[in-house]
């Protein structure tokens, strides 16, 4: 049964424009002098990689907003930086992980050579071949392969989705799930909702009570940016999370916390910034559920485009776009 009510929509564009031009009005600090000095750099890297990956999913939304072409200017300078791609490599852990995410990410335009050298680099070391990647890996890096137009050797879509623990989740008691996964892999195997998950109709349904009880679970603990993304996972299989009570309480939930500024101001009610936070503190605390909120209102808040499904993931006739279209590893830890 639908719970959507009316003010439901008004929240949703309210969220949005709060959410987004907080982004475009304090994420140039990233890449600022203050940044590089204050901010540890693999999480600012991160971060930066992330203010990418909002500002396709915004172009695709809302292409003529000023603030996004504040955003765009601010991850095209970062990105030009000589050093950008030596930074994306400091922590083994993520090196590889991110050099991918930076081909995939970069606007198109942007003047530098860059992205191509990266994704030489990571085909001559066996990084775009499945090697011993663990199945969400995987899957993460063959959408970011396809977004950067890369020649890869993945598995298709459906093979890597069968293998995900969100196509297993469905027995298994919401308190083991990992929600960053199971909301990642909806957003990797729909292109964050811009075509059809490839899902038979059992199958989409049975992630989305997967998706439906973990939203609710989130509700419970006040997790404010995994409560985001599951209502963006929400609108990427197909429902219309204003609709549902999961949903709907989600959006609530948001708007009730988010601050005058705009900013979610933590990513959830125990992790929330505190009343004598620095400036640098409250960034560090809201950018992450800001960010999240940013990107899941400007999709839903946009609905569907005629030919949103354009395209099932199932197939491997080619991913999204190339390098550069208009769309991390999974939106987590953006500033510790």
């Amino acid at each position: 049964m639908s719970t959507r009510s009316v003010g439901l929509d008004e929240a949703v564009a309210s969220l949005s424009m709060g959410a987004r031009h907080w982004i475009a009005r304090h994420a140039g600090y990233l890449d600022s002098p203050a940044g590089h000095a204050e901010l540890p750099v693999t999480p600012r890297v991160k971060a930066l990689l992330q203010l990418a990956l909002l500002r396709r999913y915004w172009h695709e939304s809302a292409p003529d907003e000023t603030a996004l072409h504040e955003t765009t200017a601010i991850v095209e300078r970062a990105f030009q930086r000589p050093d950008f791609p030596r930074l994306l490599t400091l922590d083994a852990r993520y090196a590889r992980q991110f050099e991918l995410m930076y081909a995939a990410l970069v606007p198109a335009g942007t003047a530098t050579d860059a992205p191509r050298a990266v994704l030489a680099r990571l085909a001559r070391d066996g990084y775009l071949a499945p090697g011993r990647k663990a199945p969400y890996l995987h899957l993460e890096a063959r959408f970011h392969a396809d977004l950067a137009g890369a020649e890869h050797t993945f598995a298709s879509y459906a093979e890597l989705y069968a293998a995900s623990l969100t196509a297993r989740a469905g027995t298994l008691p919401v308190a083991d799930l990992d929600a960053c996964v199971v909301t990642h892999t909806v957003f990797y195997l729909t292109d964050f909702g811009l075509r059809d998950a490839g899902l038979g109709d059992e199958a989409r349904e049975q992630a989305l009570q997967v998706v439906e009880r973990l939203t609710h679970h989130c509700l419970g603990l006040g997790e404010w940016d995994l409560v985001g993304k599951l209502v963006l996972a929400q609108y990427c299989l197909g429902s219309d999370p204003l609709g549902t009570p999961s949903g709907a309480a989600g959006i609530r939930m948001l708007a009730e916390v988010q601050a005058p500024d705009g900013a979610i101001p933590g990513k959830s009610v125990v992790r929330r910034a505190p009343a004598d936070a620095t400036p640098v503190q409250y960034f560090r605390k809201s950018y992450q559920a800001t960010l999240v909120t940013a990107l899941t209102t400007l999709i839903v808040g946009s609905g569907r485009p005629a030919d949103a499904l354009r395209r099932p993931a199932g197939d491997d006739a080619g991913g999204p776009a190339g390098a550069g279209a208009t769309t991390a590893t999974a939106v987590r830890e953006v500033t510790r």
